[in-house]
């Protein structure tokens, strides 16, 4: 039995794991998503000054609080960030980090520090326009993701905005995550290779690469594979 921690991404709560949390729980394993502090049931008023430093705090203590071991943390798409993070802080009670068509942690690097200048832009430009909270994507920009309608429309439902301090505050690593056992899922219908940073941290013996011909949002599109591939790792 291994302990799944489940880590969403952006504007999304704990809830977007519930198909693979079922499936996960009916092979015997623990799982425990994670809704991150301003986010879904615990936005508010407060929501735009929550840090990414908080977000890996809140990873850290599901962890701690239920006195886990055997943990499999994984993170998707931004929480990538935080949950590598964690990862690197939990020590022995990390089994594996699994990197689900996400950001990974760079020491001194925000979330969007890797985007291009035209990027950021619309990042901040967002921000600036919703008091330091990054608006939810529509249903339009989930197109060609392999995504029902159903799907789309739940997403969409139920995203909130994001807090903008946690995209653009750096990482702080305790230790290189090229020493931590870890997996990388690649969605290929969000792009054929992983981006640069994730391509050379694949080089270490400690990482592996799994493609999934899906969109960006597994959990939604493809909940049966990606159970598989995170039960494999048990």
């Amino acid at each position: 039995m291994t302990n799944f921690v489940l880590v969403p991404g952006a504007w999304l709560g704990g809830w977007a794991w519930d198909e693979v949390a079922a499936l996960l729980r009916a092979e015997g394993h623990e799982v425990y998503p994670v809704t991150l502090s301003g986010v879904a049931e615990r936005h508010g008023p407060d929501a735009a000054q929550v840090s990414q430093a908080q977000h890996v705090d809140d990873i850290v203590s599901v962890i701690e609080t239920n006195d886990l071991y055997d943990v499999v943390v994984a993170g998707h798409s931004y929480s990538g960030i935080p949950a590598g993070q964690a990862a690197a802080r939990i020590g022995d009670r990390l089994r594996r980090v699994v990197y689900v068509d996400s950001n990974i942690p760079t020491d001194g690097q925000s979330f969007i520090d890797g985007w291009s200048d035209e990027g950021r832009a619309w990042v901040e430009g967002q921000l600036a326009e919703s008091g330091g909270l990054w608006p939810p994507l529509t249903a339009e920009d989930y197109a060609d993701q392999d995504l029902s309608d159903d799907a789309i429309a739940l997403i969409v439902a139920r995203s909130t905005p994001h807090p903008g301090r946690a995209i653009s505050e750096p990482a702080q690593l305790v230790r290189p995550i090229a020493d931590l056992p870890t997996t990388y899922i690649k969605c290929l219908m969000d792009g054929a290779e992983p981006m640069p940073v994730v391509r050379k941290q694949l080089e270490s013996p400690q990482w592996s690469l799994v493609e999934l011909n899906t969109g960006h949002w597994p959990m939604f599109s493809r909940p049966a594979e990606l159970t598989k591939i995170l039960a494999g790792l048990a």
